[in-house]
């Protein structure tokens, strides 16, 4: 076949974006002229690689297949490049990090110190639900993933990053808010308000419930920390979160971290990556800069 490296990179960007307008323009060139490309892309394989269904590019099994074997080749030269640039004494090039969202809540802040270290590095940090982060994790789109419940289907590099306790909540107003010494049977008529199923926090939460024999009664199911805050500090219920999103203010936002056996809940923050998988210099220095940053614990809130 012959394909060209460029062709290649506009093939993966039309895998990315899902219209070839978009991969165009993320590659600089005209409609027409990657239309044209990806035309040639396809009869050097000799079978169809995507069709349009709705405005919406679909890609063929041989497409998924091309869009794969382009990723690693583009991933591979990506970590030649950089290992270049490390011989030469330099530091520059892509970083792409996927992370969940409750994670949201630090990584940006040591993503900020690195980069201030690193003014050369590019860096692409997508925020995503656990489901989001695994599925990318699974196609290798990424060079380092940070979650608390890494599948346990897959062959994986594993390095605990810090602690990630989950408190249980409730209206800083709520009665319970002013005892000590509460056990989750003190709870079963309340109503709770949980992180969605397949979230790392709700998994946690689901497991430690099952162990103790409580089964608790929900009201509601949200995907976003901040939504849960705003409806139990509205009286709506009773939750449990990462104590990294409470920010150690959760009083004022009118919220109270209940004084309950068993919580916090132990849970962890995971730095993973595909077993096998070559790290390039630069993931490498980022790697060792989340940990080095992380050796502080996290802060767990007071009793209020």
């Amino acid at each position: 076949m012959n394909v060209s490296f460029r062709q290649l990179r506009l093939f993966l960007a039309l895998a990315d974006t899902g219209s070839v307008t978009a991969a165009a323009r993320a590659m600089h060139v005209t409609q027409p002229t990657a239309s044209m490309q990806l035309r040639e892309v396809a009869e050097a394989v000799g079978l169809p690689l995507y069709e349009v269904i709705s405005r919406k590019v679909h890609l063929t099994q041989a497409g998924r297949e091309l869009a794969a074997t382009a990723r690693a080749m583009v991933a591979e030269w990506d970590t030649f490049g950089q290992t270049v640039n490390a011989m030469k004494g330099l530091r520059r090039g892509r970083l792409k990090v996927a992370v969940v969202s409750t994670a949201e809540y630090f990584i940006p802040r040591l993503l900020g110190r690195f980069c201030d270290e690193h003014p050369e590095v590019d860096v692409a940090l997508q925020i995503l639900n656990r489901d989001g982060v695994v599925a990318r994790l699974r196609e290798n789109l990424d060079d380092l993933y940070v979650m608390s419940m890494p599948p346990a289907d897959m062959d994986l590099e594993d390095q605990v990053l810090m602690p990630n306790p989950l408190a249980l909540v409730a209206p800083a107003a709520h009665p319970l808010a002013r005892r000590k010494g509460l056990v989750l049977a003190d709870l079963q008529d309340e109503r709770f308000i949980l992180r969605e199923r397949g979230s790392g926090t709700r998994m946690a939460a689901d497991a430690h419930c099952r162990a103790v024999g409580f089964v608790p009664r929900v009201r509601l199911e949200l995907g976003s920390n901040e939504a849960i805050k705003e409806a139990v500090a509205a009286n709506l219920g009773l939750s449990v979160l990462s104590v990294h999103s409470l920010h150690d203010a959760h009083a004022a936002h009118g919220l109270a971290v209940l004084d309950v056996a068993g919580f916090p809940i132990g849970s962890q923050w995971h730095i993973v990556r595909p077993r096998g998988k070559r790290h390039t210099p630069i993931a490498e220095v980022f790697e060792a800069h989340l940990l080095a940053q992380a050796n502080h614990p996290a802060p767990t809130p007071g009793k209020a």
